[in-house]
């Protein structure tokens, strides 16, 4: 597979041609990589600045909890109490020791370009690109509501700063959550600025601010003016970004912690007034706020989505590089409506009929055929991945061996399985080099990929051919084969999310070298949007 460089980039919600293509960089990935000099830095300051700055943290949140509880007492969940003089007060004192934690956090100064608008002119704010815990400064710094997982007010001490904001829960055990946040999101918004307003991070998870993935509709349901706002940290060295691949929540902190100084910029936008279509149209109107958002960025938009961030952190026996083209695959698979809701069915037809073709290319007019859709600018995308020579020819085996990938990508030996299925001889049911390499470098969506090493090791016999019951033994035996005989020999999957991960700020500093990227569910926002997609709940899991 590859990114063909002469796309046909498809229509986007409104009708419009997207603007750009796929980003170089895969958004939910974050990869750290340090120098001699910054090492030495971060280990002298990690016995010096940081544990002072984490107490002085610690104390200033533990500050701010008696305030938070004297004005969250009496409360009402469906009404709002006038802000009268003592509240007021707290208002200001919270935040002030907020500002004081972030100070001594390394955030000395915060830029704020714009000029937020008033509950009454923009009732939602959205913000964007989220990429951290850290985004919660402008919460800090506003004391706007925001949406939040119900289990966040029964933390300890969190759980009281939490619900200070009045925030709109999200209930996980409540099959009817998604609905009534929604109906209680347009309930506020609604209220002619009586309420606070509503932050909003539009892209549901965390990225690594490459791009702007695909806005959930949830803050446009509404159909009120909203304020876009965008966030940025332009630090020379980026220890604030928590993706789904990368440092996880307590090594950000440290190396965070660790920098003499952290910028942070928010910009408030002109306020958005939706069009009478937009009002009728959320993904539309999500849509153009997010091309705005784009442009004041200077980023390009994809259609990546959290069903990404789960094919990406998926825990099968073939980690995908950084660059894999399945990402790009995956997107043009939603919005073709190639995605059944029975993938085990659908690829058992596939592999059926791509066996019998015994390897023959189709050209594009075949391949619409064989997927019984029409030939369009999406589909010439699809078919160009798999097109690597440029010969207006494809093997179909491969598509579906993406789309095995795609729809089942924690059940590696399903899709190996399948995949042994359509390449194997009649006579002997095996394989040869060549043709595994064809598979694994389709599993991964890479170009090149040398098998030799694996090969080798399962055709013990050298017979030069493998079946798929001696690969099975082989990876029952070997279950890190992936990491023993694939990264080894590929520089291409070097930057693939499976090194060792660091947890502990005590560690010695030369091993900051690494990639540090397992693959740990980070972000904060909950996702409140109505459920057009099954979703893998041991993954929708986020930290707060």
């Amino acid at each position: 597979m590859r990114l063909p460089s002469n796309r046909k980039y498809g229509m986007e919600g409104d009708g419009k041609k997207m603007d750009h293509a796929p980003p170089f960089r895969n958004p939910f990935v974050h990869v750290l990589n340090f120098t001699l000099l910054e090492k030495t830095k971060i280990a002298l300051m990690t016995v010096t600045l940081f544990p002072i700055r984490l107490l002085i943290a610690a104390f200033m949140m533990l500050l701010a909890w008696p305030f938070a509880f004297l004005a969250s007492v009496g409360r009402s969940e469906m009404n709002v109490e006038p802000q009268c003089l003592w509240r007021r007060l707290v208002d200001t004192i919270l935040k002030i020791i907020m500002r004081v934690m972030w100070f001594a956090g390394g955030f000395h100064w915060i830029t704020v370009k714009g000029q937020r608008a008033l509950p009454a002119e923009a009732p939602i704010l959205t913000l964007a690109p989220h990429s951290s815990y850290f985004d919660a400064i402008p919460v800090t710094m506003t004391m706007a509501s925001i949406v939040m997982k119900a289990e966040s007010k029964d933390i300890p001490l969190w759980g009281t700063l939490i619900k200070y904001i009045r925030p709109v829960f999200v209930s996980r055990s409540d099959q009817d959550s998604r609905k009534k946040t929604v109906e209680e999101i347009k309930r506020r918004a609604h209220s002619g600025g009586e309420w606070p307003q509503i932050m909003i991070f539009p892209e549901g998870t965390c990225t690594n601010r490459s791009c702007l993935i695909t806005f959930k509709p949830g803050a446009f349901i509404p159909a009120v003016p909203v304020q876009p706002v965008v966030i940025r940290y332009p630090n020379k060295l980026d220890t604030i970004t928590w993706t789904w691949q990368g440092p996880g929540a307590f090594e950000i902190l440290w190396l965070t912690l660790c920098q003499l100084h952290n910028e942070f910029v928010i910009e408030f936008l002109p306020i958005y007034t939706p069009s009478e279509e937009e009002k009728k149209n959320p993904a539309l109107f999500a849509i153009n706020v997010r091309r705005v958002m784009a442009k004041a960025l200077g980023v390009p938009i994809t259609d990546y989505s959290f069903e990404d961030c789960q094919l990406a952190m998926a825990e099968g026996q073939l980690s995908l590089p950084v660059d894999t083209c399945l990402l790009e695959y995956a997107k043009l698979v939603r919005r073709l409506g190639l995605k059944s809701k029975n993938p085990d069915k659908v690829l058992q037809d596939y592999g059926n009929r791509a066996r019998k073709l015994e390897g023959q290319k189709l050209d594009l007019n075949d391949f619409a055929q064989f997927l019984d859709v029409p030939v369009s600018d999406m589909l010439r995308d699809m078919f160009a991945l798999f097109d690597e020579h440029e010969e207006n020819c494809m093997d179909v085996r491969e598509y579906v061996i993406a789309l095995s990938v795609v729809c089942r990508p924690a059940k590696t030996l399903e899709t190996m399985k399948l995949a042994f299925k359509m390449f194997e001889a009649e006579e002997d049911g095996a394989i040869t080099e060549m043709e595994l390499a064809v598979i694994l470098k389709t599993a991964l969506g890479v170009t090149l990929l040398n098998v030799s090493h694996l090969f080798n090791a399962i055709d013990a016999e050298d017979t030069g051919k493998i079946t798929f019951d001696k690969f099975r033994s082989f990876v029952e035996q070997q279950p890190d084969f992936a990491e023993d005989y694939l990264y080894t020999e590929n520089q291409c999957l070097r930057s693939c999310p499976c090194s060792r991960h660091l947890t502990n700020p005590s560690q010695s500093s030369s091993n900051l070298q690494g990639t540090a990227t397992t693959k740990t569910a980070n972000g904060i926002c909950p996702d409140f949007s109505p459920k057009e997609h099954g979703t893998n709940d041991r993954l929708s899991k986020k930290h707060d």
